[in-house]
């Protein structure tokens, strides 16, 4: 029995149709079709895959003159070993989707950081009588003046989302790229390495300069409590500034190393970000309810940021705790 005849056999004994071994290999069912008519050879990584979930051996499956064998169940875990090829028209779309999620995303950021601005403006010219407002008023423009801003923001962040919806698995899945696709991969990264190291210096220079307007308003207006108020703005411009740089260029680059399976991308880190999914989603829920929370109670939007670089830390902490914890196990 040739390769083919052993492919569509071992496929129906498992009652298994064209498109559900196709999900399992992840291929086409058109090429599960091709296999199963000698029209073309699966790569060895599809053989080695398939002799897993059949639960026969290689040798069964490549020589011509094994006859019948008994099928046992596939291995336990067998999912889990099984590579979802990328091709180069894959690796250059997911690169090209990345290059505009790294002009929207930062955008986003940028706009929900701005967003509190005016609010703060309006509020502390009317708290301090510089403005023919009163502070109800004040609040009420400042209000949707940020509404204003965070809704193209969320519209950026969903779309953003929707966009890449379909590249989802090279985040999570164990991935085999074609041949050529590591070599461009990495010819991009190095062309793009100088921009990375320049918007990511600048970025947290920035952030951490940000308090400068702070300190100028105590020290040259100390008895001004509005000017002091005023230098909150002008940090937040700042901080967003920053943020948007970090942003964009950790897209990027983290879009060369999703493709070359390096840093957070690491086989061994998808599997640890599956078990961690989770909490991640609960973690995350919360920190947003706190920060929301927070915010319109106290109405502190130049406070509140702090919640989010602060969970941030408490996240890499709790992570790092929990796969400590699950290696001595």
């Amino acid at each position: 029995m040739i390769l083919a005849d052993k492919i569509m056999t071992l496929r129906k004994q498992n009652g298994w149709s064209q498109e559900e071994l196709a999900e399992m290999l992840g291929v086409s069912r058109q090429a599960i079709s091709k296999w199963e008519s000698a029209q073309s050879i699966p790569d060895m990584n599809r053989i080695l895959a398939m002799a897993t979930i059949f639960g026969v051996t290689t040798d069964y499956l490549l020589r011509d003159d094994q006859g019948e064998v008994a099928i046992t169940e596939p291995a336990a875990g067998a999912e889990d070993t099984l590579l979802r090829t990328v091709t180069m028209e894959e690796a250059t779309d997911f690169l090209e989707h990345r290059n505009r999620s790294a002009r929207q995303v930062p955008l986003g950021v940028f706009l929900c950081i701005l967003s509190p601005i005016v609010l703060l403006f309006l509020g502390a010219g009317a708290e301090y009588g510089r403005l023919a407002l009163s502070e109800d008023q004040a609040t009420a423009i400042g209000l949707v003046v940020l509404l204003l801003f965070v809704a193209p923001a969320v519209a950026l962040f969903i779309l953003t989302g929707l966009a890449g919806s379909r590249f989802e698995y090279l985040e999570k899945e164990a991935i085999d790229t074609v041949y050529g696709v590591s070599g461009m991969v990495k010819e991009r990264r190095e062309r793009f390495r100088p921009v990375y190291q320049t918007q990511l210096i600048i970025g947290i220079i920035l952030c951490i300069l940000s308090c400068l307007p702070l300190f100028f308003a105590m020290f040259f207006f100390a008895e001004d409590e509005f000017a002091e108020a005023l230098s909150i703005p002008f940090m937040l411009c700042l901080i967003a500034v920053g943020v948007f740089l970090i942003v964009r260029a950790c897209i990027i680059w983290g879009g060369f190393q999703i493709l070359l399976e390096e840093g957070d991308y690491s086989r061994v880190e998808k599997s640890d970000a599956k078990k961690m999914a989770p909490i991640s989603g609960i973690y995350w829920s919360l920190v947003t309810a706190i920060f929301l929370g927070y915010s319109f109670f106290t109405n502190h939007w130049d406070r509140s940021w702090i919640i989010w670089p602060v969970a941030g830390v408490a996240y890499g902490v709790i992570y790092g705790i929990m796969r400590a914890m699950k290696r001595k196990g």
